[in-house]
């Protein structure tokens, strides 16, 4: 695979497991397993763009999840358990969460939509950063600049592109049944 292939990085202590887990995964992403939090550490520099952490891991998979957040690693968590979501702090530091018995099509899915979101954030982050250029602009120069500028204008372009680009991949997330329920819950919180 080429390294523009995502990569995910599996950490499970049960063999089996992580190489049934990496055998569902491998055809679409560079794959990499580890049997302990200490191996991951150690790997996680790397650059994974999705980690799969057992939260039961014996020396600590909630432990994990917190040093990739804490560490500001961009890579993006699917804790997979067979122990209910609680309130618990600890639970705060993954994307998403599947309980045991997890399949084929779950573990997917779960990937295809981090990455999607990855990419979403990354456009919507590139967008607003070019509004936000295009509103200094806008309150800078003048009308008559702003329409001589041929900067500008391909600012404006680059603008119109992002956007129906954001629009796509919103479309695709929300096209996802998981992410459609998610999107409403998010929607309809208190302020």
């Amino acid at each position: 695979m080429d390294t523009n292939t995502p990569s995910v990085l599996v950490v499970e202590d049960e063999p089996d497991l992580a190489e049934l887990y990496a055998s569902w995964l491998e055809e679409a992403y560079r794959v990499e397993t580890v049997r302990d939090e200490a191996a991951a550490r150690s790997i996680l520099e790397e650059g994974f763009d999705v980690v799969v952490v057992d939260r039961r891991l014996p020396d600590g998979g909630a432990a994990l999840c917190e040093s990739i957040r804490s560490r500001e690693l961009d890579s993006r968590i699917v804790v997979v358990t067979g122990t209910e979501p609680d309130a618990e702090p600890e639970d705060a530091a993954f994307d998403d969460y599947l309980l045991e018995p997890v399949s084929r099509g779950e573990l997917r899915h779960s990937v295809e939509n981090l990455l999607l979101r990855r990419i979403y954030d990354e456009q919507l982050g590139a967008y607003f950063e070019l509004v936000s250029k295009k509103a200094a602009l806008d309150g800078r120069l003048s009308e008559a600049e702003l329409q001589s500028s041929q900067e500008y204008a391909e600012l404006e372009d680059r603008i119109a592109v992002l956007r129906t680009k954001v629009n796509e991949t919103r479309s695709q997330l929300l096209e996802r049944d998981h992410n459609r329920r998610l999107y409403r819950d998010v929607s309809s919180a208190p302020d």
